[in-house]
């Protein structure tokens, strides 16, 4: 009952979502970037605007003019319209005139004080307004973008990309569940502990916008989190249940059982995934906080979801479901490849280390990037305008670095002159008064690649006034400093966390120390392929997607976290069976191989349904969210197959009885404080 009230309201929650999702730029309080935006917004004498794009008309044509500057007009009549400035009417370094001569911009500002409703009946009214220019101007087309239409266009996108890769991934969950289990009940078990998962992250999430802004990026990360881990657990409990009941256990015992083995470990892996969002709370920008903390309530709910409802569904429905005719047995596909590996440990270790050395390379040479427009496919409005203001418009299609500064206008004119024919910098604006005492002037570097020099040097060259340097270069660089003076300490904390727990589990020093060596060596695949296919473009065509050149600057960071901690999930799931059966007597080689038969299917087929359904994401169209969903694939793929079928066990194999090695005080504090699944 409990569960279907979540389910309930997490479809409620679901659409009012999206509806409260954050325009911000997901910066710390603390980036001199975003003090800078803020005051930019505090100064200005308008609020968002609306960018109209007139192609294919000639601009100087006097017909051009007059029909132009009728639909302007209109425009202004507009309720919520602040301004409306033509190319006609702007100095010519507005930028407003492409420089073919055959397309113009009409800069269209709202007032500040318009809530949602309000701003999006203006918009409606402009485009209304606009509209009719192509039947005025035979052969022209009309289209609209500019920052708020674009986050509009996002925020709708990645809307649709979330109930796209629920409605792709969840079919193929289930027939291949029927599959793993053989039957419709068993199948669905797992599915609706997924389904209870998701709902719980909505209503988590619905939450937390009341508390923090939510960028749209966090909703299908979240998502994606509750569906993987849903279908993990669910389908670890449902398979021990069945192996209970092969033992001959009435359905009550075999519950009691399984809740007291698998249970215990689905407890741990939950803790385990949650150390690793955890550490996105020491990183500064709300994006990471909010994705850290919408992630642990999501991995709490999954959590408690197979911990209560599972349990309580196999109560009912556990004689109904079908139990292997006799127990797991010790030999099999995954134990003749345990024995495999073992006698090739050495050979396994060097080859896969070599491997992955060689395809985790190209992340040494990452580069980051804060896309706008881009993240949109070219058939949207908003990229098309964007894309034509970049490839026409000079300067204006290049992001300005913004000086804001608390000075007089001659002041900042004077400090501005200077800056003119300096090394990376293209031009720079005529200085603008802003209310308060403020006043701004916009340095367009060189090129793109010359923006972060250009913050750089306008930062440790301060002028005598108060000065804030802001624009994207400048917000690329707050992103870019915090990973790398942040992510070192929220790494540690990962690491220090995961070795703890896993120490609790194991009651071993080394274990845990090479389950995060091979974590951090398997990502670093991820990350290589991550280079090679979104900032290369290697496979943009199979994918259907442009390349940007960059790497978005949150993505790295939330694949690290997730896959970590996924990566952790399975390494839980293989060691609480080989520490089991180690417990009861076996040696070290004889528990690693029966521990992967017995788990090896289970890894293999949570892997599988996780894998397809970050496919399903990864399908959608938002860049940002295609590049998160073919990570943390991919990052699945190699852990569950190359790592835990291959490489745990060759290592294992290599340091024997060591591997369950720990100085007499950690045994001792085992003995009293560890966590045992039997």
């Amino acid at each position: 009952m409990v569960w279907s009230v979540v389910l309930a309201s997490g479809v409620a929650a679901g659409g009012l979502v999206f509806d409260r999702l954050d325009t911000g730029r997901g910066g710390a309080d603390r980036m001199e970037s975003l003090q800078g935006y803020r005051l930019l917004d505090d100064t200005a004498a308008f609020g968002p605007s609306v960018l109209v794009l007139v192609d294919g008309a000639a601009v100087t044509d006097p017909g051009t003019a007059a029909a132009v500057s009728a639909a302007a007009a209109r425009a202004r009549g507009v309720a919520g319209v602040g301004q409306v400035v033509t190319a006609a009417e702007a100095p010519p370094q507005a930028g407003l005139v492409a420089k073919d001569g055959r397309a113009q911009l009409v800069s269209v500002d709202l007032r500040r004080d318009l809530d949602r409703v309000a701003r999006d009946a203006a918009v409606a009214g402009v485009e209304q307004a606009f509209r009719g220019l192509s039947g005025a101007l035979p052969g022209s087309v009309v289209r609209f973008g500019g920052p708020l239409l674009v986050f509009e266009e996002v925020t709708q996108q990645v809307e649709r990309d979330t109930r796209r890769g629920e409605a792709v991934a969840l079919p193929i969950v289930l027939l291949v569940l029927l599959v793993v289990f053989g039957g419709l009940l068993a199948a669905s078990l797992p599915l609706a502990g997924a389904l209870a998962a998701v709902g719980g992250a909505f209503v988590a999430l619905l939450g937390f916008t009341y508390l923090m802004d939510i960028d749209a990026n966090v909703v299908p990360v979240t998502t994606v989190l509750a569906l993987g881990l849903g279908i993990d657990y669910a389908l670890l409990l449902v398979s021990r249940f069945r192996e209970e009941r092969s033992h001959g256990l009435a359905v009550d015992a075999a519950v009691s059982a399984t809740w007291a083995t698998a249970g215990r470990t689905i407890l741990f892996s939950g803790l385990t995934v949650a150390t690793s969002l955890a550490g996105l709370f020491l990183m500064d920008s709300t994006i990471y906080r909010a994705i850290g903390a919408a992630g642990v309530s999501v991995v709490l709910v999954a959590m408690l979801a197979a911990l209560t409802l599972l349990p309580a569904l196999l109560g009912v429905f556990g004689h109904r479901l079908s139990a292997p005719p006799e127990p797991v047995g010790e030999d099999g596909t995954f134990a003749r490849l345990a024995r495999l590996v073992q006698r090739r440990s050495w050979l396994v270790v060097v080859g896969l280390l070599a491997l992955f050395a060689v395809l985790g390379a190209p992340f040494l040479r990452i580069t980051f990037g804060n896309s706008g427009a881009e993240l949109l496919p070219r058939s949207f409005e908003s990229r098309q305008v964007a894309d034509a203001i970049d490839a026409r418009f000079g300067d204006r299609g290049q992001d300005p670095v913004i000086v804001v500064a608390q000075s007089t206008v001659g002041e900042l004119t004077r400090y501005a002159s200077g800056l003119a024919g300096r090394p990376g910098v293209g031009s720079v604006s005529v200085v603008e008064e802003r209310a308060g005492g403020y006043a701004v002037v916009r340095v367009v570097p060189a090129t793109t690649a010359d923006g972060g020099d250009v913050v750089r040097t306008l930062r440790s060259e301060r002028a005598s006034f108060r000065t804030w340097v802001t624009g994207e270069p400048a917000i690329l660089v707050d992103f870019t400093d915090e990973i790398r003076t942040k992510g070192p300490w929220a790494l540690l904390f990962v690491v220090g966390a995961t070795f703890l727990l896993l120490f609790l589990m194991t009651g071993s020093v080394l274990v845990p120390a090479k389950a995060l060596i091979m974590n951090v060596l398997s990502l670093s695949v991820t990350f290589g392929v991550l280079v090679l296919v979104f900032q290369d473009g290697y496979l943009s065509g199979l994918l259907d997607f442009t390349p940007t050149g960059t790497l978005e600057t949150w993505v790295p960071v939330i694949v690290f976290a997730f896959a970590f901690g996924l990566s952790m999930d399975y390494e839980v799931f293989l060691l609480a069976r080989v520490k089991e059966l180690y417990d009861a007597g076996r040696t070290n080689d004889q528990a690693v191989e029966v521990g992967l038969q017995r788990s090896g299917r289970i890894i293999t087929s949570a892997a599988l349904l996780v894998v397809i359904v970050f496919a399903g994401f990864a399908s959608g169209q938002m860049l940002g969210i295609k590049q998160m969903g073919v990570a943390l694939a991919l990052a699945v793929f190699v852990d569950a197959t190359l790592v835990r079928m291959l490489l745990v066990p060759a290592t294992m194999s290599l340091l024997g009885a060591r591997n369950w090695w720990a100085p007499p005080l950690l045994r001792r504090l085992h003995d009293r404080f560890g966590l045992r699944e039997s």
